[in-house]
């Protein structure tokens, strides 16, 4: 299914963005251009040929490896956005791990003691880091910590811009710099990456907890954990259990939320600058920049199919019994 799920991803992007209503042709001519130069732009990026011809010369390019050329920047699109990838990755990396670190025991624990004290908290906490818009919280972030407390450096980028990065090694100034022994750079890196990190965990710990909790609940009412409990097992190890039985749900639910917050994440790149692939993506959609568009949507595509195969991989090391169907 991954090969007509990507043709239907491309044909959609591709019709999308040219009935979105932005021309890029006035972007790049300027408003002092000429009916001629108009007419000639038109031309040289192909947009006078029919829809149907244009999606066939762009669906060779893209068999071919070629995502076209960005028409505001003139730079390879692929180029762009493998070097952006690398960039996105790192903070979807810190971000969905630490969610997931905290939102996994929290859910756990909160389901093993259900309408207590501890779950009531719970159960507040995850339905406000639902209701918080994203890029609200990147700013209130930016405005307490920095501007208020002077304990984070400004949303500029990865770095500072007083500090030399390293050498491009894994695409993480922070990992960069402790294999290259520059601990100025490795630090800069680090206090930049304090606060996005903390917004993405927030923003995917929310839906970890709740759904973690919920399949927990479902497991401890199963008739499995109930004849572990009249057989007088100890608790240590009913709750080793109910974690090995909620797993394999759980693992699915994170995967889909990894592909869920890559648009998210687009929002808290834009906030703090980061520069990252969802800023890009960002950038071409309100600037009408078709062929980045697309090269954007297709990564994602591909990227989301690329978590589902891993997270199908792991579920069947994990549990043998899903292949048997």
């Amino acid at each position: 299914m991954v090969l007509p799920l990507l043709i239907g991803v491309v044909f959609v992007t591709f019709m999308l963005v040219r009935v979105g209503g932005l021309d890029p042709v006035g972007l790049l001519a300027g408003p002092t251009a000429t009916a001629e130069e108009f007419t000639m732009i038109r031309k040289d990026l192909g947009l006078d040929q029919p829809l149907w011809k244009q999606f066939l010369i762009y669906g060779g390019q893209v068999i071919q490896g070629d995502l076209g050329e960005s028409w505001l920047s003139n730079r390879p699109v692929l180029e762009d956005i493998t070097t952006r990838s690398f960039i996105s990755l790192e903070l979807l990396f810190w971000g969905i791990g630490l969610g997931a670190a905290i939102g996994i025991p929290v859910g756990l624990r909160a389901a093993f003691k259900p309408n207590g004290r501890f779950d009531q908290v719970t159960r507040i906490i995850s339905l406000l880091g639902f209701s918080i818009p994203t890029y609200w919280l990147g700013l209130v972030m930016l405005f307490v910590f920095f501007y208020l407390l002077g304990w984070a450096p400004p949303g500029m980028g990865r770095i500072s811009l007083m500090v030399s990065p390293p050498q491009f090694v894994t695409g993480s100034y922070l990992i960069d710099g402790l294999i290259e022994a520059n601990w100025e750079a490795a630090n800069s890196a680090l206090t930049h990456l304090i606060l996005p990190v903390l917004c993405l965990a927030i923003v995917s710990a929310a839906p970890i907890i709740k759904q973690t909790r919920a399949i927990a609940l479902e497991v401890i009412a199963s008739d499995t954990v109930r004849y572990a409990r009249a057989c007088g097992l100890k608790i240590k190890t009913l709750r080793a259990i109910v974690f090995r039985n909620s797993a394999t749900p759980i693992i699915t639910f994170v995967g889909t939320e990894i592909t869920g917050l890559v648009g998210t994440m687009s929002l808290i790149e834009y906030v703090f600058a980061w520069g990252g692939l969802g800023q890009y993506g960002l950038n071409a959609i309100v600037r009408g920049d078709f062929t980045a568009v697309q090269g954007y949507v297709l990564t994602l595509a591909l990227f989301s199919v690329l978590i589902f195969l891993i997270v199908d991989i792991v579920v069947a090391i994990i549990e043998p019994r899903s292949q048997l169907n």
